[in-house]
């Protein structure tokens, strides 16, 4: 496990040289906000980083809901049963294992590792917009259907989940990076999730932390960057499907 701090900020990192899983550890004035959850066994390290703030956990938001961001929510939660738990009211029901989709959505199917066996439900279920302590909201679908990130209006700093990955290149969600390709393999729609990257870019934010991989400073060049290339994936599959052979079938006489 390795710890770091920028600010307010707090990154704890599992397996930060092999597969690194990312939570955070956001400082308020009366205790601290727990940013996603990690794996299952990531519970002692994820207290023991509390324990450093000597300041109380207070609360859990959840970016969304796959396997590696929610593995120690039941365990936290058995611990300190009074505290709240927070999600996307989209991502509540991934949390729940249901993996349909709303009419309205694009129909590409749900990736990732869903839970199936988390019993933590949230308590409060969050949209664009509302404030969580000094944390304030942002949809970033295109991961997961409810997928949020959460923008420090004190530093800037801007935690987004897997919207992007800094691990084996900086990327948009869905951009296969060879050296680490679990995040685009668990993407649910790349077009939306390239619309909320440029949404997260247009925040300017002071500091970037994903999923998975390093924390940026001055991130919007580097963001910026991605959303290039991920336009350019987009744009070829587009064309792709445009230039794809038409199958006519001819009726018998």
């Amino acid at each position: 496990m390795r710890i770091l701090r920028k600010d307010k900020l707090i990154q704890i990192t599992f397996m930060p040289r092999m597969f690194p899983v990312n939570c955070y550890l956001i400082e308020e004035e009366e205790g601290v906000t727990l940013i996603d959850a990690a794996l299952p066994y990531s519970v002692k390290g994820i207290l023991r980083a509390v324990a450093t703030t000597a300041k109380p956990l207070t609360r859990i938001i959840l970016t969304h809901a796959h396997d590696d961001h929610v593995g120690a929510l039941d365990a936290i939660k058995g611990k300190y049963p009074n505290i709240q738990v927070y999600i996307s009211e989209r991502d509540a029901r991934l949390l729940e294992g249901d993996v349909t989709l709303d009419d309205d959505e694009p129909q590409t199917p749900i990736r990732g590792g869903v839970p199936k066996k988390v019993a933590t439900r949230a308590d409060v279920l969050l949209a664009e917009g509302d404030r969580v302590g000094s944390l304030l909201v942002v949809s970033s679908s295109g991961h997961t259907p409810g997928s949020i990130s959460l923008l420090d209006t004190r530093s800037g700093a801007l935690v987004v989940g897997d919207a992007f990955q800094t691990r084996g290149g900086i990327a948009v969600s869905g951009v296969m990076r060879p050296l680490f390709p679990f995040p685009a393999m668990a993407t649910w729609n790349f077009e939306t999730a390239l619309r909320s990257a440029r949404k997260l870019a247009d925040l300017k934010p002071s500091l970037l932390a994903a999923g998975h991989g390093s924390m940026i400073s001055d991130p919007v060049g580097d963001m910026e960057k991605a959303i290039g290339q991920a336009e350019i994936k987009l744009a070829a599959l587009q064309a792709g499907r445009k230039g794809e052979p038409r199958h006519v079938t001819k009726s018998g006489n």
